[in-house]
This record gives C-alpha cells, sequence and structure tokens, in this order.
C-alpha cells in the first residue's frame, strides 16, 4: 500500500497526520497503543465522556506521561471535530445515535471520518457516504475491524477479474445465543468478570458479539459496502472451518449450503451440537471467488486453492483481525491518499430488530446486546417495506404492541422514534432503495 513511505515522506517535509478519538475504550485504546510506534502520526485529541478514564487509558497502553500530556481531553466529541488543526476524526463510541451526529460535524467541518461505530455505519452508512462525498472528504470503515477487511478482500477478487460468489467472517454460533443477555456472557469468552472489568471490556456490547446482533450489523456494513446481498432467509451461519469455505458457501444448485449468488454470510466455529468446528475462522474473515473460465479453475487447484467439488470456487482467508491495532491503516488512507478502506455506497442489508422474549405494551428496548432484543440481518427492501424497526433506533424506545418473542418489531409497534440526526439519516438511506 505505499502507506508507511508515503507518511515519511510528509514526516520529513515536517508535516505530521493529526487525527482525534472519540471514545478511549477497548478499540480505542487498542489504536492508542500503536500510535507511539508511527512516526509522522499524531493524536491531538481525544474526546472521552470519562477524562479520567481517557487519560487512564493513555498511560495503560503505555504512553509516556509528555505524551499524554500534550493531548487535549475534551468531553465534546463535536469541539473535537471543530478542532482547526485537525486532519481525521475517529468515531468510536459504538453508540449509533452519538456516532451520526459525530460524523456529520466532521464532515461540517471538513475532517475524513474513520467510522468504528459500525452500528452507525449499518443504520444510515450510505447516506453519510454521500454527505461526505459531497463536502470532499472521506468517510471510511475502520480497517482492523472486520467489515473493511472483509471490503478489501471483495475489492481484490473483483480487480482480480474473480465473481464474489460469498463473502464474511467466521464467529462463535448456535442458534440458542440469540437468547443470551448480558448476565451470562463472559463465561462464553472464557473471561471472570473481573478479567473483563480490568480490560475495559462493556458486557452488554460485548453480548451483541454472541447473540448475532454484530455479526448481522457488520454483514449489512459489508452488503453495502460491496453490492452484495443477504439470503432471504437471512444469515444462517454455518457450521465451516477454512477448507470447507468453497464448498459450503458455493450455491445450493452446485452443492453448497447458500441460497443465492454475490451473499454475505457468517460462518460458525460450533458444530450445531456444540463440537468445535476443525480449522475454525472464528477470528478471520473470508472470500469465495469463482473462476471465469475453465483455465482459471486449472489453476486454482495447480496452486493449492481449497475449492469445491468441482473445483470451479475456491476460498481466500485471512485467520484473524488486529481491529484497533491496525486502525491506523484507515487515518492514513483517508489522510495521505483521501481514500476510504471500506465505504457503505448503496442500501441492499439491514439489521432490524426482534424480539428476545415476549414484550408487552409499555416495556422498553434496550439496544444491541441487551435483555430485550437481537439484529437480524435482512434485504434492506424488504426491511423498509415493512417498516422494520431498525436496531440502531430501538434505545429507550417504548412498546406500543405486544410482540412474541423470535418476531421482528415493526416501527408500528412502537412508540414515533424521536427526531434526531440518525433518524433523518436513516429517513435518507431508506430513500435509497
Amino acid at each position: 500500500m505505499n502507506l508507511s513511505s508515503l507518511l515519511a515522506t510528509q514526516s520529513a517535509n515536517g508535516k505530521l497526520v493529526r487525527c482525534g478519538l472519540i471514545g478511549a475504550g477497548k478499540f480505542g485504546s487498542m489504536f492508542l497503543s500503536q500510535v507511539p510506534t508511527i512516526k509522522g502520526l499524531q493524536v491531538i485529541a481525544i474526546a472521552d465522556l470519562n477524562l479520567d478514564n481517557a487519560r487512564a487509558s493513555c498511560a495503560r497502553v503505555g504512553w509516556q506521561e509528555n505524551r499524554i500530556e500534550a493531548v487535549r481531553f475534551l468531553e465534546s466529541g463535536a469541539d473535537l471535530c471543530a478542532l482547526d488543526d485537525l486532519d481525521v476524526v475517529i468515531e468510536a463510541t459504538g453508540d449509533p445515535l452519538v456516532g451520526v451526529e459525530h460524523a456529520l460535524e466532521a464532515i461540517e467541518h471538513s475532517k475524513h471520518i474513520i467510522m468504528v461505530n459500525v452500528e452507525a455505519d449499518a443504520l444510515c452508512g450510505p447516506a453519510l457516504a454521500a454527505r461526505a462525498n459531497q463536502a470532499g472528504t472521506v468517510y471510511s470503515m475502520a480497517y482492523g475491524d472486520q467489515p473493511a477487511l472483509v471490503s478489501e478482500m471483495v475489492d481484490w477478487a473483483r480487480a482480480a477479474g474473480f465473481r464474489v460468489q460469498a463473502a464474511g467472517k467466521g464467529t462463535k454460533y448456535l442458534p440458542s445465543y440469540h437468547d443470551m443477555t448480558p448476565d451470562g456472557v463472559w463465561q462464553h469468552y472464557g473471561l471472570s468478570p473481573e478479567q473483563a472489568a480490568k480490560a475495559g471490556m462493556n458486557p452488554q456490547m460485548f453480548n451483541s458479539f454472541l447473540d448475532g446482533t454484530k455479526s448481522a450489523i457488520e454483514m449489512s456494513a459489508i452488503a453495502n459496502a460491496c453490492d452484495l446481498s443477504v439470503a432471504p432467509n437471512s444469515l444462517q451461519f454455518p457450521p465451516c472451518g477454512v477448507d470447507d469455505l468453497a464448498q459450503t458457501l458455493c450455491p445450493s444448485d452446485q452443492g453448497g449450503q447458500v441460497d443465492g449468488e454475490g451473499i454475505v454470510e457468517v460462518i460458525s466455529s460450533l458444530e450445531r451440537d456444540g463440537r468445535p468446528v476443525f480449522r475454525d475462522l472464528r477470528w478471520g474473515v473470508y472470500v469465495v471467488i469463482e473462476a471465469p473460465n475453465d483455465y482459471s479453475r486449472d489453476c486454482f487447484s495447480q496452486y493449492g486453492l481449497p475449492t469445491d467439488r468441482s473445483g470451479r470456487y475456491a476460498a481466500m482467508y485471512k485467520p484473524f483481525h488486529l481491529i484497533g491495532m491496525e486502525l491506523s491503516i484507515s487515518v492514513l488512507s483517508a489522510a495521505l491518499r483521501g481514500e476510504a478502506t471500506g465505504c457503505s455506497r448503496s442500501f441492499h442489508a439491514d439489521t432490524v430488530a426482534v424480539a428476545k422474549k415476549d414484550l408487552q405494551p409499555g416495556d422498553r428496548l434496550d439496544g444491541e446486546g441487551g435483555y430485550t432484543v437481537w439484529g437480524k440481518c435482512i434485504a434492506a427492501k424488504t426491511s423498509v417495506a415493512g417498516q422494520a424497526l431498525p436496531i440502531g433506533l430501538v434505545h429507550g424506545i417504548k412498546m406500543l404492541r405486544s410482540v412474541s418473542k423470535g418476531q421482528m418489531i415493526s416501527k408500528r409497534d412502537v412508540e414515533p422514534l424521536p427526531q434526531s440526526a440518525a433518524l433523518r439519516m436513516r429517513t435518507d438511506t431508506e430513500a435509497m432503495v
């Protein structure tokens, strides 16, 4: 990518890439841990509701006191976006409503915006990206997080002349996980509550990884960035190891388990009976490609790619992702090249709220990873036609009608959604269907 050499050249000429971070949680801390070893990249401001925690995060990842003292610590993300001496804003709060506001503030002040906040991106990323494009700024997914890594693999495949059959990631999944609440989350990660608290890990956020919501959000973001679709029956989470990617994810009429072509899918690291999958891809990403001709098909086998039984479908994968430790790739790509590392461009898939339990009038919904709902990935046109309630807008919303466990919730089932920047951007996004 030549980003390091571009940065070195700019740094030698006395010009730094200056960025600001909103949200000094786990993802932000992982990014901060790398900054001291990236010459020419400077974090000039950090915004967080808890300034003491933000300073402690810097110390915890190894920053020297003089580096910490050089940073402006702010309670307001909007104030950070308005700083004049700033090139790139990183939005890492994880709150979709706040994230949209910060993205709009950054765009308004002609700053590039790196959207770690995939919850906001899945809610209205296409409209935010269009707004940034009109302003001449970069709106980008966060490299290191799986949507950006998958977007890179899809782009590689298409640039090399392959059709993308399927793309996505691995995770630990069983159907019963959709019922999980924050109360039981840490035992599934093999952590004690004390260990999780020490690492700054939020139980509701990490429960959203487990109950399927985060997977749905990320697959929606990938579909919208890569012009892919979600199968009519949503994500199926088939158990699959890396050796079986091409066979499992080729079309059903070719012997696979996928209903359709050009789809997003998540594979599980557990068999349905709970046994571990052989050579699983729990922490990684993949793309399944189709050879455009017989010659290419033969090359797949000649060069050792894992293929389906026909030899026409092959898989490439990356076994791990380093999350925030790779985020500087997005920052530098935006600042030095004016390019996004993945960007929502159209509205193909949506993540909508499904009841975790029987819900009654008066119940209040508590958002991703909570006690009341989980997120399901469906086609955007189905979501809009059915007035489905997007998962990013459910925080604190009161039910008006009864909805049974396992049923999708519609906007008609809840009180009118409060006016917000996120709702306005969501309306613009729905108009893209």
